[in-house]
């Protein structure tokens, strides 16, 4: 399949979850963060497993459940932890760092040479998502949502690396089952522990799950596996920031909410980081595979 199929399908993950923030503070009820995830996870990974009907073998039950764990318990528990104790322009720009985390993590676990126009492209679309999301309105820090944050930068990361390193030999629909089941399963007794039971759902509650469960988490982290699998975490990590930039966007054509011409010159940032960023793995990723 042509790689610029592989780049845009790689590219929709991190649109689609730029959309997260509005449907969690426009449609889901407030105050479940852990509930959330676990409804984002369990129900999308089960769904899948039934398209594609393939057990993981024992022996890789141990990596699912630390896979699981990185790419959606830790990193989703956290992330709506940031949401709620920070502005989301805080959360998202201290989220925004994973690029370049990934890239250092990538020359130690997977011996992807360590461009210096990659660690450029990272910084320079924290740069620009510093500009498109932070303002006088920021707000003071607070110390948790910070450690949230970095936190979840952090999960995520180097989940992204490890889903490289351990890829079983199954489809990418298969072990996006596989992690989002993992992931859901060790959110649930958390959830239910910590957590009140939700309230009576609305339509609009409801209609706020189904699209993070169906287009959040199955087709989009999908996608996300299958790009990783396909041009490697290098490649594709930078599409991280199209997230905040998708989230801006929305908020200005939903919410009404306006682009100052700072954010615009963050917008051509953040797409010039992920040009250089993209074509700076692909020659990383191309280097790896031959010594395979």
């Amino acid at each position: 399949m042509p790689k610029i199929l592989d780049l845009s399908l790689a590219a929709a993950a991190p649109i689609i979850w730029g959309s997260t923030y509005i449907v969690t503070t426009q449609m889901l009820p407030a105050g479940y963060p852990l509930t959330d995830a676990l409804l984002r996870a369990l129900p999308a990974g089960f769904l899948l497993l039934a398209i594609t009907r393939k057990l993981p073998s024992r022996q890789w039950v141990p990596k699912l459940m630390i896979l699981g764990a990185l790419n959606f318990s830790i990193f989703w528990a956290l992330l709506f932890v940031a949401a709620y104790r920070l502005p989301g322009g805080l959360a998202a720009t201290f989220g925004a760092i994973q690029p370049l985390i990934v890239v250092l993590l990538a020359n130690v676990v997977l011996n992807t040479p360590l461009a210096g126009r990659a660690i450029i492209a990272a910084l320079a679309g924290l740069a620009g998502v510093a500009l498109l999301l932070l303002g006088p309105g920021a707000g003071e820090l607070d110390g948790i949502g910070v450690a949230a944050a970095l936190g979840g930068a952090l999960s995520m990361a180097i989940g992204v690396v490890l889903t490289r390193r351990w890829k079983p030999p199954v489809s990418a629909l298969t072990f996006t089952a596989w992690q989002l089941i993992a992931g859901g399963l060790l959110l649930l007794p958390v959830a239910l522990i910590i957590e009140p039971p939700l309230p009576d759902l609305s339509y609009l509650n409801i209609a706020g799950f189904l699209w993070l469960g169906l287009f959040g988490a199955a087709m989009s982290y999908f996608f996300w596996f299958r790009a990783i699998e396909r041009l490697g975490p290098v490649a594709v990590t930078n599409f991280t920031f199209l997230s905040p930039l998708s989230a801006v966007l929305l908020g200005w054509f939903i919410l009404g909410e306006i682009l100052t011409p700072v954010q615009i010159f963050g917008v051509l940032i953040v797409l010039g980081s992920i040009w250089l960023g993209g074509s700076t793995g692909r020659f990383s990723f191309n280097i790896f595979q031959n010594k395979e």
